[in-house]
């Protein structure tokens, strides 16, 4: 069989650079045939000197003229879309609401998405279901929590009467167990400090303050029409199981692999196969304890707003995305403090201001609108000067 042709927007990033992993452990299965980035571009040339694709996207403009200088056997587009005809499936890898339009153009062309850009189905989730009926078109979830209850619920002839509750497993992240006097200055360094996953600042940013769980709730609601009252949370400190699906007779299913994302990033590119790479796999002499706890969500305030985004429905779940993009930048900044990355979301949420959702162009107002008001918000809390952090 000829090898699945792959295409991988955000290639320079964390997923982007796992999937190459994939690609290599599993060679004469897939062909690189594309390869996008942002402005990563020595990253990009390296990844495409190695795996020689026939397309590459720089989104900066600056940098095309280098690329296509360097790689003249690719043709150097702009845009990430792009990277989508000569695909079988296509990672979006993306970070952000950017990741929008590769999501749109994957599934409109009827290709495989193979999906860890969650944004871009939370925020636009009107849009984008639509679009998942095109003939050919499949979405995989690569997230490791969703990749997880789509494995789960393979084992289910009628997810519609059968699933009871769908549970999404959390590390709990880097301040599992601390109070929120403890975090009031907290550094970005201690926030970036993730103690199982290796992960892009803005996700680890969302791991530490539970919004990435909070976001995944949604997104498990977008992908598998769970209600939200049958979604919850437990934190799973060793992040072994990646979730778990209880069923209607009292059953629950579990997906379990030591944390490595080349698992689920592999499953995606393989399915409904699999690889046969044995990443996360599991040394049981040497597993000694499964922990499950609540979460704390009067300290992790973000899990709470996402809930109340989703059950909202609209734009309102673009709305909170946006705001959080805004927030957990200015952290990185340091304008603002690890806790009021909260309070930021929080008091945008109750501003949220509903609009229509039929089209791109309605998430894209509702996203650049949400983004003033967070904007808006922050100069306020932080002031006009850079907030530095406190003396150790």
């Amino acid at each position: 069989m000829s090898p699945v042709r792959v295409a991988i927007a955000g290639s320079s990033g964390s997923v982007g650079t796992q999937t190459l992993d994939v690609v290599r452990a599993e060679a004469g299965s897939y062909e690189v045939v594309a390869l996008g980035v942002g402005s990563s571009v020595d990253v990009l040339i390296e990844q495409a000197l190695e795996f020689r694709p026939k397309v590459v996207a720089v989104a900066d403009p600056a940098q095309r003229a280098r690329v296509a200088a360097a790689l003249p056997f690719a043709e150097v587009v702009g845009e990430l879309e792009a990277l989508v005809e000569p695909a079988d499936v296509v990672v979006n890898a993306v970070v952000g609401f950017a990741g929008l339009p590769v999501t749109i153009a994957t599934l409109r062309a009827g290709r495989r998405l193979a999906l860890a850009n969650k944004e871009s189905l939370i925020a636009a989730g009107p849009v984008v279901q639509p679009l998942r009926a095109t003939p050919g078109a499949e979405l995989v979830p690569v997230d490791s929590e969703h990749c997880a209850v789509h494995q789960c619920l393979r084992s289910s002839v009628n997810t519609d009467r059968e699933v009871a509750r769908v549970l999404l497993t959390a590390s709990g992240g880097p301040f599992r167990g601390r109070t929120m006097a403890e975090l009031e200055h907290v550094t970005v360094d201690q926030a970036l400090a993730h103690p199982t996953w290796k992960m892009g600042p803005k996700i680890t940013i969302d791991s530490s303050t539970l919004m990435n769980k909070g976001l995944e709730v949604i997104e498990a609601h977008e992908l598998f029409g769970t209600p939200f009252d049958q979604i919850e949370v437990v934190v799973h400190p060793q992040s072994v199981v990646h979730s778990m699906v209880e069923f209607t007779d009292g059953c629950t299913m579990a997906q379990l692999s030591m944390p490595d994302m080349r698992l689920p990033i592999g499953y995606a590119l393989a399915y409904p196969a699999r690889i046969g790479t044995p990443f996360g796999r599991i040394d049981w002499s040497q597993l000694g304890r499964l922990d499950f706890e609540p979460p704390d969500t009067s300290t992790f305030r973000c899990l709470s707003l996402a809930y109340q985004a989703g059950r909202h429905g609209s734009t309102a779940p673009a709305w909170l995305s946006a705001s959080n993009e805004v927030a957990v930048d200015a952290f990185l900044e340091g304008r603002l403090r690890w806790p009021q990355i909260a309070d930021v979301c929080d008091e945008s949420l109750q501003r949220y201001e509903q609009g229509a959702d039929a089209t791109v162009d309605d998430i894209v107002a509702a996203d650049g609108r949400a983004r003033q008001v967070a904007a808006e918000i922050i100069r306020v809390i932080a002031g006009p000067s850079r907030q530095e952090d406190p003396p150790s």
